[in-house]
């Protein structure tokens, strides 16, 4: 089970996920929901799996792999990579409306993540050559 799972399917095992708001590298006060979701995605996007030992197999994101592939192959990969890493938070329902377009050696990459508490757009860079 993952160290993200917060959410039960009863009432009872109900967490809140509130968390501290990280802004410009600094902590500054705490969220709460949507914020704290969107906040997860972030930090989980810009963490490589496995290359921290203090985090577990589950968490982050494996995107350094796809440096120097072929656009066709990242066209086909990364949207499963994406969506396997963010789907380990158990507050993400789905991920939907994905596209991604190549700007010399860096793919923009822009999706809709549903969340239970609402949908939020989330847009990210990787660097591919």
């Amino acid at each position: 089970m993952s160290v993200l799972k917060t959410y039960g399917q009863d009432t009872a095992s109900f967490k809140p996920s509130k968390t501290y708001r990280i802004h410009n590298g600094h902590i500054e006060g705490k969220i709460d929901g949507l914020d704290a979701v969107r906040q997860s995605i972030y930090l989980i996007l810009s963490t490589e799996r496995y290359q921290y030992v203090i985090y577990s197999g589950d968490y982050g994101v494996e995107l350094a792999g796809l440096i120097g592939k072929r656009k066709s192959y990242i066209e086909g990969d990364v949207e499963r990579r994406i969506t396997e890493a963010l789907l380990e938070d158990d507050r993400i329902q789905d991920i939907k409306d994905f596209t991604i377009t190549f700007d010399r050696e860096e793919a923009k990459i822009t999706f809709t993540a549903v969340t239970i508490f609402g949908e939020t757009e989330i847009e990210r860079s990787v660097a591919v050559g």
